[in-house]
């Protein structure tokens, strides 16, 4: 399926990218460790009180995202390609129903790419790749590219604050 991506349509394609003031490196470690991880992931006033991440191919990233009104919303994935300090890609799983109030997202695919730019800054791509365009509208219609660049904001705060552990 990788290498058929640059096939798949527009309309079952979506691309946020932002750029950082961090090498690469750092940048790749802000995903690698779950600390890190915790700390920035999730829209704007969400926590991530569960983390469990196995940053290999065949392994799983389970997290659960908290809302500012307390609600949890588990998140399973599993990476299907992990080639430091550059690109991860991953599927998420299929969740219980009740969790989102009878609407679950759909599985899609996602790959995160990381272009050293030089100088200390770095580009960073998240590209999610849907089954169908449906799926697409309807994750963003659930605001999936909002609650993306809420959690990149949040990554570039976390990053300014020298997080290095």
């Amino acid at each position: 399926m990788l290498s058929d991506l640059t096939t798949i349509p527009s309309d079952r394609r979506l691309e946020i990218e932002r750029e950082f003031d961090a090498p690469r490196d750092l940048v790749w470690m802000m995903f690698a460790d779950p600390y890190h991880l915790s700390q920035w992931w999730g829209p704007k006033g969400f926590t991530n009180p569960v983390v469990e991440l196995d940053l290999r191919p065949g392994g799983r990233w389970y997290h659960v995202m908290r809302g500012p009104d307390g609600k949890d919303y588990p998140a399973d994935s599993e990476f299907i390609e992990v080639t430091p300090p550059e690109r991860i890609v991953y599927r998420n799983r299929q969740l219980e129903a009740e969790a989102f109030g009878n609407n679950p997202p759909p599985s899609f695919l996602r790959v995160i790419t990381l272009i050293d730019l030089g100088n200390g800054r770095t580009r960073l791509t998240l590209d999610a790749y849907f089954d169908t365009a449906a799926n697409k509208d309807a994750i963003v219609r659930r605001g999936f590219r909002e609650g993306v660049l809420e959690s990149f904001d949040k990554l570039a705060a976390h990053l300014a604050t020298g997080a290095t552990r």
